[in-house]
């Protein structure tokens, strides 16, 4: 009979830790499901691209961002 309760004692033991692991997995599948529903219902304004200039010239141009990066990189 010692035998049996030992080998009792191992399943419950393997089981328990496999509930466990599941329900880890459980919650991680629910906390990135409801943070993806977040970031869809909680997104704001549309990015806006800057205006081009028709003068022909393609390149490096100072819009508004470029100027407000210039002055945050300040130190």
């Amino acid at each position: 009979m010692d035998g049996l309760e030992e080998k009792d004692k191992v399943v419950n033991k393997t089981e328990k830790k496999s509930l466990q692991r599941r329900e880890f997995l459980k919650t991680a599948t629910m906390v990135g499901v409801a943070s993806g529903v977040a970031a869809v219902s909680l997104k704001g304004k549309p990015a806006r691209a800057a205006k081009v200039s028709s003068d022909g010239h393609a390149g490096y141009k100072e819009t508004d961002h470029v100027k407000k990066y210039y002055e945050l990189a300040r130190f």
